[in-house]
């Protein structure tokens, strides 16, 4: 029971919808019909500035640490924080207050690996940096830092093999909400920040 109630605590957390919030509040618009229609912070970046797109970077990162901290704390083992950090995940991804169309879900990612695996999260988040300023393309930084997490969890010494999962399952479901951003790479269409 309380394994359960943790898990929907990292949905609910995860479900918080920063990135429309803060531009709402700070811009009036709906950050969902202006740039890429994302909530996240590349959009939130684009629409309002670096600014409110670095403050959402990290709130969307707290959102996946904060529960899955509290996870490891009530339940020490590695399978429940695992399971809290990807409802806080798909949280992000499929929010019931947006009709559960949501973002991309890179930094709440990162947020749950900075707890779960966090070798694989700096691995991730120094690729991510190293390929944005050399490209400019946000979504091949989050896609390769992805990969290169995958292989940090698995070769690297340390990472609980529920951790290694999780970060495999991550990425996969990156996969997926990038599948608009690959089609574009391939198309040669995939906007620079």
């Amino acid at each position: 029971m309380i394994a359960a109630g943790l898990v929907l605590l990292g949905y609910l957390s995860g479900s918080i919808p920063f990135g429309l919030l803060l531009v709402r509040a700070t811009q009036g618009v709906d950050v969902r019909e202006r740039g890429s229609g994302n909530i996240g912070a590349t959009n939130v970046a684009r629409v309002a500035g670096k600014p409110l797109g670095v403050l959402v970077l990290v709130l969307d990162a707290l959102k996946g640490a904060l529960p899955v901290l509290l996870a490891r704390a009530v339940e020490p083992g590695p399978v429940v924080p695992a399971a809290v950090g990807l409802a806080a995940f798909a949280g992000h991804v499929a929010p019931p207050w947006l009709g559960f169309r949501g973002g991309k879900g890179v930094a709440t990612a990162l947020g749950v690996l900075a707890v779960l695996a966090p070798r694989a999260a700096l691995a991730g988040a120094l690729t991510y940096g190293v390929v944005l300023a050399l490209w400019r393309i946000s979504s091949v930084g989050s896609l390769l830092a992805g990969l290169v997490a995958v292989a940090v969890a698995w070769l690297v010494p340390g990472t609980s093999v529920a951790s290694a999962g999780l970060v495999s399952v991550l990425f996969a479901a990156m996969l997926w909400t990038h599948r608009g951003n690959i089609g574009r790479l391939l198309r040669r269409g995939e906007p620079r920040v």
